[in-house]
């Protein structure tokens, strides 16, 4: 039944319209990953030398096991974005004389075929199976080579249990999240050592081998889990289907918009219904913490905001980004349908700024726990908002209308350049460029202050013209709309 399953997949890939596209898609995608694989192998190789070099002096087992928890922590999160969900169309063969098990097995070994669960062989197989052994017998090296992989295939299912579980509430994914951003908070501040801790689990293994034992249960636990998660939800997507259909478009906190806060309200429906949309939200989260990567003590302590300058509008804006850059081909299936209602174009347009404005606001709140770095970052964030709330939703709201490329919602958003066309790199340069033209003349000044003082007057004046900038949006749509959906039907 399982060679059946693979013949029809197959089958269903090269009978499908858009396969060249696809095909272009997976070369593409087979040069990144071949690539990366070949860079595992290399730091596989000379992991003992690389260690030498950036802990020198240090027992290199110790170091080894030290960082093993970073990497499983690393490759967790990368699963969590990257990976996919092994798909089949099950409701085809529920009426057939096919056991849920064997669908469910299916879904399972079909769920091992992933890029990421080759990377443990490529990157510790060298050092476990050869300088482990070597140095502390062939037992250690073996049991801790299985370790390894058995938690690569632990953080496998774990990472697709999580993202089924998410698909009815995507906030179980957003606290997943939070949760690592926690851990990593109290890693920077110093208050916990990954490092020891994870030297104190992994370390022990290499001592008495059959320690290692535990993390295999672990992996078999959770793959018992998935499985009775996926024989209790095959009929997820018609169910969800038939529930959705009953359920409200209101929101409560919207109504107070009236007409704008109902179309607002369907176009948050949207984002959490499909799959592309809901991954540039999961995205956005993802990114919060990415202030770590430029927010560094010498920066701070200096005053260096135009060093920083890129991170703070980019998290505080992310949401307008990811989803604005795409903006009105979310809608581009029914576009036709928008423009035959009886609807109000400037109503249609001023939704579009109240989500941007809500998801915005909502972003830079989360980010406040920058704050506890030091509390410039309060200041930074804040002029870095306005800015977003201001010029930064007209700007992408105005390359919208020069944006004629369809959208397939059900499609993941990683890797994913359907879509994506001049539109969107041109979009980047005014929004992220602009916040460092107006800073810098009073950075290179050495007026840190008023820099960030001009950028969040510049937003606030942008703000403030909002009525303006609604109207000139409307007028350019309704010029540009008949354009618009010419270029969704192809």
């Amino acid at each position: 039944m399982l060679t059946t399953f693979l013949t029809h997949q197959w089958k269903s890939f090269w009978r499908s319209r858009n396969r060249g596209g696809s095909i272009a898609a997976q070369v593409v995608l087979g040069f990144f990953m071949l690539y990366f694989m070949l860079l595992a192998v290399a730091v596989g190789l000379w992991m003992p030398e690389f260690i030498a070099k950036f802990f020198p002096g240090q027992d290199i087992f110790i170091v080894f096991t030290g960082l093993l928890l970073y990497s499983f922590v690393l490759d967790f999160a990368a699963r969590l974005q990257l990976q996919d969900l092994p798909t089949l169309s099950v409701v085809p063969y529920l009426h057939l004389n096919i056991r849920k098990q064997q669908i469910v097995n299916f879904l399972n070994i079909r769920a091992l075929f992933s890029p990421f669960n080759l990377y443990p062989f490529l990157l510790f197989a060298p050092f476990t199976l050869y300088r482990i052994s070597q140095t502390h017998g062939t037992a250690a090296g073996v049991m801790m080579f299985a370790a390894v992989i058995s938690l690569s295939l632990f953080n496998n299912y774990l990472v697709l249990y999580i993202k089924r579980k998410s698909i009815g509430n995507a906030f179980i994914a957003i606290g997943v999240v939070v949760l690592l951003a926690v851990f990593g908070l109290l890693e920077y501040l110093k208050i916990i050592s990954i490092l020891d801790l994870s030297s104190r689990i992994f370390m022990p293994v290499i001592k008495q081998p059959l320690l290692a034992l535990v993390f295999p249960v672990m992996a078999v636990i959770i793959f018992l889990i998935n499985s009775r998660y996926l024989m209790s939800n095959l009929y997820a997507e018609e169910l969800g289907a038939k529930e959705e259909k009953k359920a409200s478009t209101d929101y409560a906190f919207l109504n107070r918009f009236g007409r704008v806060g109902e179309l607002a309200a369907l176009e948050l429906k949207l984002i959490l219904r499909h799959k592309r949309s809901k991954n540039s939200l999961t995205m956005g989260v993802l990114f919060l913490f990415y202030g770590f990567l430029f927010y560094k003590k010498e920066h701070l302590a200096n005053d260096s905001f135009g060093m920083m300058l890129f991170a703070a509008v980019f998290m505080t804006g992310i949401s307008i980004i990811t989803y604005g850059q795409f903006m009105y081909a979310w809608q581009s299936a029914h576009f036709d349908g928008l423009l035959a209602n009886k609807i109000d174009f400037r109503n249609f347009i001023k939704a579009k700024f109240l989500l941007f404005t809500i998801a915005s606001t909502l972003v830079t709140l989360l980010s406040s726990f920058y704050g506890f770095l030091s509390w410039k970052l309060l200041l930074l964030h804040l002029a870095a908002y306005l800015y977003n709330v201001g010029f930064g939703v007209f700007i992408v709201l105005y390359f919208a209308n020069l944006n004629y490329k369809r959208l397939d919602l059900t499609k993941g958003a990683s890797f994913n350049w359907q879509g994506v066309g001049a539109t969107q790199w041109i979009l980047g340069l005014p929004f992220l460029l602009l916040p460092l033209a107006i800073y810098m003349p009073f950075g290179i000044a050495g007026k840190p202050y008023i820099g960030l003082l001009a950028l969040a007057a510049f937003g606030l004046i942008t703000l403030l013209m909002r009525p303006f900038w609604i109207n000139f949006l409307t007028k350019k749509f309704e010029k540009q709309r008949y354009k618009i959906a010419e270029g969704f039907r192809e």
